[in-house]
This record gives C-alpha cells, sequence and structure tokens, in this order.
C-alpha cells in the first residue's frame, strides 16, 4: 500500500508533462505560422485654424513717402479687419521687406522705381467661417485704393487641424478593429484560428487637404500593421 502513493504521484507527474511537452510542441509548430494585416482609418474634419496673410506692395523712390503709404494701407486693413469681429490678438503686422533695385548690380539699372516694397498683415483665428466671408469682402479694400496682391507664393492662406488628440484614440480602435476583420477573414480561408498578437504597429498620423478646392476641409488618415498567430 506503501508503494502505491509515490507511483500515483509520478504517473500523475508524467501525464501533466505529457501535456506540457504537446503544448510546448504545438507552440513550436506553430509559431512561425503568422498573417500580418493592415487596418486603415479615415475621416473627414473642418479645420479649426485659418492663417490669412494679407500682403500689399508699393514702390517709389523716396522711403518716407513709401513709409507713410503703408502707414495708411494699414490703418485702413486694420479697421476693415476689426469692424468685421477681428481682434487685435488675431491680427499682427510684419515688417516692411524692402528691395532696392539699385543695389543689384546685375539688374536693370533703367528701372522706375528704386524701392519695392512688401508689406503683410497676417490674420491667424480660429473663426474659419468669419475669415472666409472676410476673403470675399476684399473689395472694400479696392474701393479705399489698396490693392491686395494674390497668388503669391510666399504668402499663401493655410488652414489646420489642431485638435488631433481628440480623435486618435476613436481612430486607433477603428483601425485595429479592420486590422481584425481582415485578419479573421484570412484565418476562415485558411481553415485555421486567429491566435494572440505576435506583434502590433500604429503608423503616424498624416493630415491632408480632402482636395484642392476645400483647403479647409481635412482627411485625417492611420494604418496600423498587427501580426496574428494563426492556430489550427
Amino acid at each position: 500500500m506503501k508503494n502505491i502513493y509515490p507511483a500515483a504521484i509520478i504517473g500523475v507527474a508524467i501525464v501533466i508533462l505529457g501535456f506540457a511537452l504537446k503544448a510546448g510542441i504545438d507552440n513550436f509548430t506553430n509559431r512561425d505560422r503568422v498573417v500580418t494585416v493592415r487596418g486603415l482609418c479615415e475621416k473627414e474634419v473642418r479645420a479649426n485654424k485659418v492663417t490669412w496673410p494679407i500682403v500689399t506692395k508699393e514702390m517709389g523712390n523716396d522711403l518716407s513717402t513709401i513709409y507713410n503709404r503703408i502707414q495708411s494701407t494699414n490703418s485702413a486693413i486694420l479697421t476693415f479687419l476689426k469692424s468685421n469681429g477681428i481682434t487685435d490678438a488675431e491680427i499682427s503686422v510684419n515688417p516692411p521687406q524692402v528691395y532696392d533695385n539699385a543695389a543689384d548690380r546685375y539688374g536693370n539699372q533703367n528701372v522706375v522705381y528704386r524701392y519695392q516694397v512688401t508689406n503683410v498683415v497676417v490674420v491667424t483665428s480660429d473663426k474659419i467661417d468669419a475669415v472666409r466671408a472676410l476673403m470675399e469682402k476684399q473689395t472694400n479694400l479696392l474701393q479705399q485704393g489698396i490693392a491686395i496682391v494674390a497668388g503669391d507664393y510666399n504668402y499663401q492662406t493655410s488652414y489646420e487641424y489642431t485638435d488631433l488628440n481628440s480623435i486618435k484614440p476613436e481612430m486607433i480602435a477603428e483601425a485595429t478593429a479592420n486590422a481584425r476583420e481582415a485578419a479573421d477573414k484570412f484565418a476562415g480561408d485558411s481553415h485555421s484560428k486567429l491566435g494572440k498578437i505576435k506583434t502590433a504597429s500604429q503608423g503616424q498620423f498624416s493630415i491632408n487637404d480632402r482636395d484642392q478646392y476645400t483647403p479647409d476641409i481635412k482627411t485625417v488618415r492611420v494604418v496600423t500593421y498587427i501580426t496574428y498567430y494563426l492556430q489550427d
């Protein structure tokens, strides 16, 4: 009777060892059976910040006269902006950029005006609709003899979306769910079962204009890459 207990203990240990060996062999067999899938999430959002440079240019031969014209122009622009709801905190006036034609030894020395001065007043605001409405009302400045320069590559109106953190968790969850769905489909097609995640990586978020005609509408995009183990 005394010899039965040690034998039973040894028998149980052998059974447990057998299960452990089987699990180890299964894991070793399945460790290279994986599927890597991509999960994508895209979302359209409205820009919440606009930067609008209002560019004017002056030409002449006397800097003092040009300076006075710039002061008059800026005064009219500021009045136009503030009377339409733009605050001082949303307006900045850049220092004038002076180009001296006479100092350019490679240029045409028979120029009519020696100085060309670029003057920029910048509006930075979260009032997207209000600023866009003001852009359409620039003719009010033209009526005052102020010519706004359009199409200057160095001074383009830009729209930004700055609240990415508020939508990140939702977008990552959706991208991950899309990846899981693709992995489930692959596992089903290959008569396998989806196991645990082996590796996962989140791509960078990108924010781009939806198209060239609506720069205030942005497309936010994120891609996740997930590798799952496959099981029989």
